[in-house]
C-alpha cells in the first residue's frame, strides 16, 4: 500500500521469459501490493519466469493482443479492490523504481490518470531506440494534441497509472473488440481527455535493449495503423 492506496502493477507480456523476471524483480514491494503478469499466449516460459520472481500470472491461453491483456488486468484490479492500476511494459523497457512518479499526482493532487513521458524534464530514453520510433513518439502526441486541444508530450508510452474507479465510467467502453491490440492505450488516453478527467504527465525513463535480443514486437504498417487509428476515430467522433 502506498499513501493509503492499494496498488496493482500490471505487466502484459508475450514471449518475454528473458525480460519479464527482471520487471518483476525490480518492482518495489513496499509500494506495490500485487504484481500481475498477463501472459498473452506466450510460447516460451514467460509465465514460469514471472512466477519464479513472485508475480501472479493470468494466462490467456492464446494470443489476444496487448489491449485485451491490459483490459483483463484492469478487470482484476477492479474486482479485487485496488485503488490504482499501473501498467508497465513486460519487456523491461520501463523503470519500476520510478513508479511513485506516476502515483504521486493521483495520491497527492487528485489526478485521475498519469501518463509517463520520456520527453519531460527528468525523463529520458536510452539504448537502441529505433529511428522510426523517435519520429513516431513525437508525431503521435502532436496529432493527439491537435484533435484534443491540449498539448501533451507522450501518447503511446505504456507506462501509466489510473484510478480504477475511473474505468467503470459508463462513457468508457474498453470492451470493444477493435481495442484488443495497440488501440486501447490511445483510446483510453483520448477518451479521458475528451471527457474532462484530470490527466497529467510525469517524467519517466525508457531504455531500449539491444536489437539482437529484441526491443519491440510491433509490426510495420499493420501495427502503426492500430496506434494511429484511435486518433481519427475518437478525434472525429466516429467511435466512442
Amino acid at each position: 500500500m502506498y499513501k493509503k492506496q492499494k496498488i496493482i502493477l500490471i505487466a502484459p507480456a508475450y514471449d518475454e521469459e528473458v525480460k519479464i523476471s527482471e520487471v518483476v524483480r525490480r518492482a518495489p514491494r513496499d509500494i506495490i501490493d500485487k504484481v500481475l503478469v498477463v501472459d498473452d499466449g506466450s510460447t516460451d516460459n514467460t509465465a514460469e519466469a514471472a512466477r519464479s520472481r513472485g508475480a501472479e500470472v493470468l494466462s490467456l491461453g492464446a494470443v489476444k493482443g496487448v489491449g485485451f491483456a491490459i483490459r483483463e488486468g484492469y478487470k482484476i484490479a477492479a474486482q479485487e479492490g485496488f485503488n490504482i492500476a499501473v501498467v508497465i511494459a513486460g519487456n523491461n523497457k520501463d523503470a519500476p523504481e520510478e513508479i511513485t512518479r506516476l502515483l504521486d499526482p493521483i495520491c497527492d493532487d487528485g489526478f485521475d490518470f498519469v501518463m509517463g513521458s520520456r520527453y519531460l524534464e527528468g525523463g529520458g530514453f536510452g539504448g537502441e531506440m529505433p529511428f522510426y520510433r523517435k519520429i513516431a513518439t513525437r508525431l503521435h502526441p502532436f496529432l493527439v494534441s491537435l484533435f484534443i486541444g491540449k498539448r501533451i508530450t507522450e501518447s503511446t508510452n505504456g507506462y501509466r497509472a489510473v484510478r480504477t474507479d475511473v474505468l467503470s465510467d459508463p462513457r468508457l467502453n474498453l470492451d470493444q473488440p477493435w481495442l484488443d491490440h495497440y488501440q486501447l492505450e490511445v483510446y483510453l488516453l483520448m477518451r479521458l481527455l475528451k471527457l474532462g478527467f484530470r490527466c497529467t504527465e510525469a517524467p519517466v525513463t525508457k531504455i531500449y535493449p539491444p536489437k539482437k535480443i529484441g526491443n519491440t514486437k510491433m509490426r510495420p504498417v499493420v501495427d502503426w495503423w492500430k496506434i494511429l487509428s484511435p486518433i481519427f476515430y475518437i478525434g472525429l467522433g466516429l467511435r466512442r
